[in-house]
């Protein structure tokens, strides 16, 4: 008669035989009903709109349908921890900017999630510099100006972003720190709302992505002093870097990523890289991206992986740096 601990040995033998064939048999079968890709921020910000042509796609990729679910709120977090505590079975997605994933950790004392322990890199889809504008009433045209208004009117001036630890938020932040400012943040939901609060005269600045921006800039309504790359861009070529205006260093470039809950097989994130990187690829993608003014990535998981970490670590210093404290 086997000892209860052999018996114990083989109970455990026999659960991760199962377990090991759960993940091929998962895989054969998925996707088996629609999928759910959520973002993070409103419908109409920048994730959404790109989210919206990849996911066109991998609809008809997969043959499933694939919804998009705007969850908005706290910066992105709110979102990205449902789906970092959501079942690991591929039905659930995460399409973020990198703001919740490598900012967020150190602006947050009680985050509710852990960007590496609960998610699963899937691809880089896309990256792009900021823009800093600021209201076509001030009377800056350059950055140069804009820093001397606000060393001129200390605390006067605010500024809009996406929510704590959004590129937005923290390229302002980092500014600030290099050119000696200080200016006022107001947090909004989306690059949408921030145009409007400028526009409106509630805040006079801010960075925000391209897409978002240029048509108010053509409008004459926002004016476009600096981009945040650390060389020019071919996106905007004729637009300044914020490092050739007398900030050498700096950088704050907006990426945008598909990832997955952590646990999720390895076929299925094999699956899904392989269907979005030629979606990525393909010409019509490129396109509608770069009339967005991104550009097309389509990393690997390990990637995208080793990217969160060179970022997450970067970020923490110039929060530091900053002295922006964590939130509850």
């Amino acid at each position: 008669m086997p000892s209860r601990r052999q018996a114990l040995g083989a109970m455990i033998a026999t659960l991760s035989t199962l377990c090991l064939g759960a993940a091929p048999a998962l895989a054969e079968t998925w996707p088996s009903r629609p999928i759910r890709m959520i973002v993070p921020f409103p419908a109409g910000s920048s994730p959404d709109l790109i989210a919206r042509i990849v996911t066109e796609k991998l609809a008809v990729a997969l043959g499933q349908p694939v919804v998009v679910e705007n969850r908005p709120g706290a910066g992105g977090n709110i979102g990205t921890g449902m789906v970092a505590k959501a079942a690991p079975d591929g039905n659930t997605l995460l399409f973020t900017i990198n703001g919740p994933l490598v900012t967020a950790p150190a602006l947050y004392r009680h985050l509710g999630y852990d960007p590496v322990r609960q998610l699963a890199p899937v691809t880089l889809v896309a990256t792009s510099p900021n823009v800093l504008v600021v209201d076509a009433r001030l009377p800056v045209h350059t950055l140069a100006d804009f820093v001397a208004l606000a060393k001129a009117r200390p605390g006067a001036l605010n500024y809009g972003s996406v929510g704590n630890g959004s590129a937005a938020h923290l390229a302002m932040e980092q500014l600030k720190t290099m050119a000696g400012i200080d200016l006022q943040h107001v947090p909004y939901q989306g690059f949408p709302q921030i145009t409007t609060a400028i526009v409106g005269g509630q805040v006079q600045a801010g960075f925000m992505v391209p897409a978002i921006a240029m048509p108010m800039v053509t409008a004459g309504k926002l004016r476009l002093l600096a981009v945040t790359s650390t060389g020019r861009t071919g996106l905007l070529p004729q637009v300044p870097t914020v490092a050739e205006s007398g900030y050498p260093g700096f950088e704050a470039i907006s990426w945008q990523a598909v990832l997955a809950p952590a646990g999720t097989p390895a076929p299925v994130i094999d699956r899904l890289y392989r269907e979005l990187v030629t979606i990525i690829g393909s010409a019509d993608v490129r396109e509608k991206m770069r009339a967005q003014y991104f550009v097309p990535a389509g990393t690997a998981p390990a990637s995208l992986r080793q990217t969160m970490a060179t970022e997450t670590a970067r970020w923490a210093k110039v929060i530091r740096a900053a002295g922006v404290q964590p939130e509850g």
